[in-house]
């Protein structure tokens, strides 16, 4: 048995830094001294999601990822408490901007980063605005834990992207997430179409899925969005195994076994049954191959 604990968080953000920082501390402990190991924070956590307007006063939020201060701050705790922290930040690199993701081993080391993929553009969440489109392609870690792939918000509607990560090695599967209402249409909710989604991911490639997404009402102006939470663990079959409500500031832990994981792929034969030779239509825009 090669057994691991998981965590997702999930809790409001203000306008204060350190404040959010502090929060997500508080968080991080409670997990950890619930036995997890592996500890997932929701996307952006630092801020308010400024993505509801487009404002250029909001690029000072921008850091490099060496003088990111959720990053330094959370690699002490990591080292303290022996866990892995994925954190995602607001990355400044020269004249680029990206909304990324960095993965902190167990030892306090930052193993590497992730940019997000897909970047959506829509009322309440206008990223194109602020985040150039991710360029290193989808990762994979092997962290002291388990190896986990990550993906950040939109990325969790691709089933292209987790397939991917399973193929790449990926044990357990990653979403820190800022979704809610829709300020155009109140009466839009896709909490369950949200999960939905993960689930899947879950299913098609039997590997758990971990999604932390934030609470809270977040005003901008004219624009609000209610994030609705339902952060959730989900197993192997596409099964929620743990759920939080709406608007509750919590953490959900829950364990999984490894190798039995991989030996229920192994048997399954998903991955034996694979003909990629056939799938080079997904390369495609339009469903079709350009030929010569």
């Amino acid at each position: 048995m090669r057994k691991v604990v998981v965590a997702a968080t999930q809790m409001s953000c203000s306008t204060n830094i350190e404040e959010n920082i502090q929060k997500a501390e508080k968080l991080v402990r409670e997990a950890a001294a619930k036995g997890a190991q592996i500890i997932l924070l929701q996307e952006l956590f630092e801020t308010p999601y400024f993505c509801q307007k487009e404002k250029a006063d909001y690029y000072v939020y921008a850091t490099e990822l060496e003088e990111n201060k959720a990053i330094n701050h959370f690699k002490k705790v990591a080292k303290e408490l022996q866990v892995v922290l994925p954190i995602s930040f607001y990355e400044k690199k020269n004249y680029a901007r990206y909304n990324s993701l960095a993965v902190i081993d167990a030892d306090g080391e930052v193993l590497g980063k992730y940019r997000k993929s897909h970047i959506p553009d829509g009322p309440g969440y206008e990223e194109k605005f602020y985040f150039n489109p991710g360029d290193t392609g989808f990762k994979v870690w092997k962290t002291r834990y388990a190896k986990i792939g990550i993906g950040i918000c939109w990325d969790q509607w691709y089933p292209e992207a987790a397939r991917c990560m399973a193929l790449m090695g990926a044990e357990l599967l990653f979403y820190p997430t800022a979704i809610g209402s829709e300020p155009q249409d109140a009466g839009i909710d896709s909490k369950d179409h949200w999960q939905m989604c993960m689930l899947g991911h879950a299913a098609s490639n039997l590997m758990p899925v971990i999604a932390s997404n934030r609470i809270g009402l977040e005003v901008d102006e004219d624009s609000s969005i209610t994030f609705y939470g339902s952060s959730f663990i989900a197993g192997p079959q596409g099964n929620k195994v743990v759920e939080a409500g709406r608007d509750e500031e919590t953490v959900l832990v829950a364990e999984f076994d490894l190798n039995q994981l991989e030996t229920q792929r192994i048997e399954w034969g998903i991955f034996r049954d694979r003909r990629p030779d056939l799938y080079k239509i997904i390369t495609s825009y339009d469903g079709e191959l350009m030929r010569d």
